[in-house]
């Protein structure tokens, strides 16, 4: 790697420093004012939540499809593309949090950079955005606003205000999630976290598709949350999730499975509460269905005592753990998209090898298509890969 430049560093602390006191709607002027420190010409483009188009972030300019132009392959493989214009060239750069895909950058070169020789001051600079903007993005709308096709519904509010990042990896593990309609999603949520080695991830679907089931995920989310960071078991967990729900209303169910996954070892323990059967995934084919640890939904307490489900998992591995909504989505005439459809999408894109965020979107994006965009219940999808060396992948820019 080459050391970085003083004109860059200039632009890197002019970064730094501009963004600041910066009100999130001021970012996009602090960073094209840091970009032409280096000559460049610089601008955001933020992917909706759909994560079908990039939108330019406070700045003119049309939508880009994620899908089909250049921005949307760098954005889908977390990859710089480099395109010539008439002006020199334009480098699309991803940007990402952490590992969370937030959009692109759109930089315009003089005709005489080689864009090779400044590939990592191409990488920081997009690497430093990124990490802006998601610092940011807590301290005003207009982020969101430039993310948000349609207005959102207040159950959908209430969800994503309480989720994680869509996307994490650390040094074995890569978790993705995607969560549909975006706009309107109700009882559907997930969380996880990475705690000595060890990675914790809980689904839940809260009964109904209104605001109270929102409020049903909520409380789950919140009682797996609170259990969790006790240090206790998921069994502990699981009977905190029941307690919970029983001392809010009558009626107050979700399903929902709980994960802990050793990250050294690769041994995933489970407990499901009458939701769908998480999915063992290796070398690209769906291998088995996980069907251990049953117990009845949450905010019902067993008559009978629970045993978690074990399993040792192979490196390479993935569980993908998803809600009823994605294999009951119906087309125009009916039809279920249904288990066998779900396995076969699956195992097509898994065979792409593409990072995780990219790998659940398209298969969300599968979904979708069946039901043309119009879900009668939420479809909701977490990959956790673990041993797969993927997450040496999701640092934007790699590939230059």
């Amino acid at each position: 790697m080459d050391p970085i430049s003083d004109r860059a560093t200039k632009a890197l602390l002019a970064l730094l420093d501009g963004s600041h006191l910066a009100q999130p709607d001021e970012l996009p002027g602090v960073i094209r004012e840091s970009g032409l420190v280096l000559g460049w010409e610089v601008t955001v483009y933020l992917a909706d939540y759909e994560q079908s188009m990039l939108h330019p972030f406070l700045n003119d300019g049309s939508a880009l499809s994620i899908q089909t132009t250049e921005a949307g392959a760098a954005y889908r493989r977390l990859l710089t593309v480099e395109v010539p214009s008439s002006t020199g060239r334009t480098m699309w750069v991803p940007i990402v949090d952490g590992v969370e895909r937030l959009g692109v950058l759109e930089i315009g070169l003089p005709p005489d950079v080689d864009a090779a020789a400044i590939k990592d001051e191409l990488r920081w600079f997009a690497h430093l955005v990124g990490h802006l903007l998601g610092s940011k993005q807590p301290y005003g709308d207009s982020m969101h606003q430039a993310r948000e096709r349609e207005q959102r519904s207040v159950a959908s509010e209430l969800i994503w205000s309480l989720l994680p990042p869509l996307t994490m990896a650390c040094e074995g593990l890569v978790i993705a999630a995607v969560l549909e309609p975006a706009h309107s999603v109700a009882g559907d949520v997930f969380d996880y976290a990475v705690n000595h080695g060890v990675a914790h991830v809980g689904i839940f679907d809260g009964t109904g598709h209104d605001l109270h089931s929102g409020v049903i995920g909520a409380i789950a989310l919140a009682a797996y949350r609170n259990t969790r960071r006790m240090d206790n078991t998921l069994l502990d967990a699981a009977n905190a999730i029941d307690a919970t729900l029983q001392s809010f209303a009558e009626d107050t169910y979700a399903t929902g499975v709980l994960t802990q996954l050793d990250v050294r070892t690769g041994v995933l323990t489970l407990v499901n509460a009458g939701h769908p059967s998480p999915l063992l995934v290796r070398d690209a084919r769906v291998v088995s269905a996980l069907d251990g640890g049953r117990r009845p939904l949450f905010g019902l307490t067993p008559r009978t005592e629970v045993t978690a489900e074990t399993v040792q998992l192979q490196a390479g591995d993935w569980v993908l753990l998803y809600t009823d909504g994605v294999v009951e989505a119906r087309d125009r005439v009916r039809a279920f998209f249904g288990e066998e459809r779900f396995v076969s999408t699956i195992e097509r894109i898994a065979a792409e090898r593409l990072p995780a965020p990219e790998t659940v979107r398209l298969i969300t994006k599968a979904v979708m298509d069946h039901q043309h965009d119009v879900l009668q219940d939420d479809a909701t999808m977490v990959v956790i890969q673990w041993g797969t060396g993927n997450e040496h992948d999701m640092e934007a820019g790699h590939g230059l």
